[in-house]
């Protein structure tokens, strides 16, 4: 195949790509306008096709200054807007989808010539993909109320704005705190969970057992654990099936744990690769054979959409800085006076809460603390928050559940004491 393109002139192989593109989109637009079925229509597949076509001549007869190009790029833009006032005149509509559509597929062939071919593959698939969810996304946007748009608006300024602006030097001195570590944190952890939250609340808003335990736990596994075994103390929750999804949102703790260490700490992350691999795989395997082999029937809609807090509100950030800075200074001083022993006793200590700061200023004390003594805290941390949940369920879920949850956290937690042997 390689040697076979390599005879066939640039020239003829570029207008192959700009003629296919063009039909792929006007074929998109024959579907969609046989849908609509508008009563003033722009052009389906040839008509596209003829547009890119045209605007490959152009731009091959002045390749450098693209005057030619330019000119029949303004002659189309005056007769795809005599086309647009004429469709609002006679059907009341305005939509403009079409005339974009046709004005970039005019702009193929410099494209073809110029960006790297990846790049035109990856508009081309947009362009079709945009077309063709039109009804999807209009019902999306109906499901987003403003203050979802107000709150990813303050994450983007936060990300994007103020984090490259915060300096990085230490706040206190002795301590490793710095605004940009800090900011580092918030950024890392809110983005892992608001991808979660997303998928949770506007995707799989219908997510059964399995999906409300996996989603959840990339969320919060410990909140996830509270919420379902709550929800698994009411007579028509499977006790199973429930189980199941508590233990596979542990499963998705370790992969986001991983995700976190390879952020912030790229060699403690692969020493601790393995094991945090294991231990997902293993809490995988526990959950879906709970989920599998109980004769239990699925409950559909499990956890409602209020139960989950956008992890971008100012409260839910509050919390996780507070927690952050006093997680930082507490390893400081238990460093400073009782060493690699005392970070070992509080790493059992931190999983009566939200592991996620004390686990990421560990990851981050790259200088100070081994990589085999962080490795270590970071799997008790997991063992003692394990312990947590396991206490949760057991008090808050239904005496059927009990069984299933011994088990389950009991061969994770046994597992999780053995793997601290490898460390």
């Amino acid at each position: 195949m390689d040697n076979l393109l390599q005879h066939i002139p640039q020239d003829l192989y570029n207008f192959l790509l700009v003629a296919l593109f063009s039909m792929l989109i006007g074929l998109e637009q024959r579907l969609h306008h046989d849908s609509e079925r508008p009563k003033s229509l722009l052009g389906t597949d040839r008509t596209f096709t003829f547009i890119g076509i045209l605007g490959y001549i152009l731009y091959l007869l002045d390749p450098v200054r693209m005057l030619f190009f330019g000119l029949g790029g303004l002659s189309i833009t005056v007769f795809l807007a005599i086309f647009y006032i004429s469709k609002i005149w006679k059907e009341k509509q305005s939509g403009l989808t079409s005339i974009i559509v046709a004005l970039i597929t005019y702009s193929l062939a410099p494209l073809v010539y110029t960006q790297p071919h990846w790049l035109v593959l990856l508009i081309l698939v947009t362009i079709l993909i945009l077309v063709e969810v039109k009804e999807g996304l209009i019902a999306f946007s109906e499901k987003i109320d403003n203050r979802e748009f107000i709150t990813l608006a303050k994450f983007m300024v936060v990300a994007g704005v103020i984090l490259p602006l915060t300096p990085d030097t230490p706040i206190i001195e002795g301590l490793s705190l710095t605004p940009y570590k800090f900011w580092l944190a918030v950024v890392a952890v809110s983005s892992i969970s608001y991808i979660s939250y997303l998928l949770r609340k506007f995707v799989f808003t219908d997510a059964g057992l399995l999906l409300t335990g996996i989603l959840g736990g990339a969320y919060s596994s410990t909140a996830t654990t509270f919420t379902l075994a709550r929800k698994g103390g009411q007579s028509s929750f499977p006790p199973a099936k429930t189980t199941a999804s508590i233990i596979l949102a542990t499963a998705m703790m370790y992969l986001r744990i991983l995700l976190l260490a390879f952020l912030f700490n790229r060699d403690l992350a692969l020493k601790l690769l393995a094991p945090l691999l294991v231990l997902a795989v293993a809490s995988i395997g526990v959950g879906l054979l709970m989920f599998r082999f109980t004769k239990e029937e699925q409950v559909k809609t499990v956890v409602p959409q209020d139960e989950q807090r956008n992890p971008l509100e100012f409260r839910t950030a509050l919390i996780f800085a507070f927690l952050f800075v006093f997680f930082v200074t507490l390893t400081y001083y238990v460093l400073q006076y009782y060493g690699d022993k005392g970070l070992k006793v509080l790493s059992y200590i931190v999983g009566v809460t939200d592991i996620d700061p004390f686990l990421i200023n560990l990851f981050q004390r790259k200088q100070t603390v081994l990589l085999s003594v962080a490795a270590l805290a970071t799997l008790q941390a997991t063992i003692s928050n394990n312990v947590l949940k396991l206490i949760y369920s057991l008090i808050l879920g239904s005496s059927a559940m009990r069984k299933y949850l011994i088990f389950g956290f009991g061969l994770i937690i046994a597992l999780s004491f053995f793997l601290l042997i490898f460390v």
